[in-house]
């Protein structure tokens, strides 16, 4: 009778053989993490590296910005800091900003919401191409619209208030809210309203106390645009305002006086306009983060 089991010399090649092959993909997933470690590395620095650069301008005197390069401030200073506080020709643009940025985006989810469900939840005639005109209004530049907004507002009144960017804004955020919306809405099964009817709820009680919750990772989503392009947004609110209601981006850009340009106060102006665009991400990262994953965006 044969024996069939292999030879010692033969499992101990096997065993090696099998070694090897393990250490090589081994060596092979170190190698992936490492270049994957590598690239990530890169991009953070790439991104980052302005920030930082913006960061440590705001922290140095003007004579040293424009004397040599240096990778962090000689003489550290917030005197940039201190003018953009107790200068209301620097601080009331960001109030200004703020409040039609919050003006926008109330008026723009108040249209959306509603408008968004219809689109949703009923067909009617010529749905689909006010669906698309709606769109269409995304696609036009700002400065199509500046000479009519101008002209309008001008004449009834509105002209250098914060209404008067707000509703500018309306133009493309509401599109833009409606879109994303639908999107979650219509993931949302249709029997869950009639299920809430049958059990007697209202249509507004039932909007605000079931479907909203439902929907707020795309609320989440959806305020996080809105925020983004309103305050980002320069020409229609520079050219719809003058002193009272001027933005920060706009006072930003009248920094050049018979001096020059005064680079330490602008880094620092810059630094305090990225602040609230991290604290919008910081409140809404969850509804971001799910949004992007279930909604249209």
């Amino acid at each position: 009778m044969t024996d069939s089991t292999p030879s010692s010399p033969d499992r101990v090649r096997k065993r090696a053989e099998k070694e090897a092959a393990r250490r090589r993909r081994q060596g092979r997933s170190t190698g992936r993490r490492f270049r994957r470690g590598f690239l990530m590395l890169a991009y953070i620095v790439f991104v980052l590296l302005p920030i930082y650069w913006l960061v440590n301008m705001s922290l140095q005197t003007n004579s040293e910005i424009l004397g040599e390069l240096t990778l962090w401030p000689q003489s550290l200073t917030l005197a940039n800091y201190a003018k953009i506080f107790t200068d209301p020709s620097w601080y009331m643009g960001y109030v200004n900003s703020i409040t039609y940025v919050l003006m926008n985006m109330a008026i723009s989810m108040s249209v959306a919401l509603p408008a968004a469900y219809a689109f949703s939840r009923y067909r009617f005639i010529g749905d689909k191409h006010l669906f698309f005109w709606l769109l269409t209004n995304m696609m036009a530049p700002p400065a199509v619209f500046l000479l009519p907004y101008f002209q309008l507002y001008y004449t009834v009144g509105l002209f250098d208030t914060h209404i008067a960017v707000a509703l500018a804004h309306c133009l493309f955020n509401i599109p833009l809210a409606v879109w994303i919306l639908e999107g979650f809405m219509s993931s949302v099964p249709k029997e869950i309203d009639e299920t809430a009817f049958i059990d007697g709820y209202s249509f507004p009680r039932f909007f605000v106390q079931v479907f909203i919750p439902m929907i707020r990772s795309g609320i989440g989503v959806t305020l996080f645009f809105l925020f983004m392009f309103s305050w980002v947004e320069l020409l229609l609110a520079r050219t719809l305002t003058s002193t009272e209601a001027q933005p920060i981006a706009s006072v930003m850009t009248r920094t050049s006086t018979a001096s020059g340009i005064d680079w330490g106060t602008l880094a620092a102006a810059g630094v305090l306009t990225i602040v609230p665009g991290i604290v919008v991400v910081f409140f809404v990262r969850h509804h971001i983060a799910k949004g992007f994953a279930l909604g249209r965006t």
